[in-house]
């Protein structure tokens, strides 16, 4: 999965590999979480953060997987 923010200054940022994200304190944190876990814990992987002002949308990708 993968994440497309939207930012304030007009520019775009992809996250990939992200399949969850949460606010902490001023940013928006994109995640990647354990193998057989839905939920953001002590073992998921932070992959790219954003100050949560900054963001206008974010919207999600379904990536296709490839053989």
């Amino acid at each position: 999965m993968a994440y497309l923010v939207s930012l304030t200054n007009d520019s775009t940022e992809r996250v990939d590999g992200a399949d969850a994200y949460q606010l902490e304190g001023p940013l928006t944190t994109f995640f990647r979480t354990a193998p057989g876990r839905a939920v953001v814990d002590c073992w998921s992987t932070r992959l790219a953060s954003f100050r949560t002002v900054d963001i206008k949308s974010i919207r999600a990708l379904e990536v296709a997987a490839t053989a």
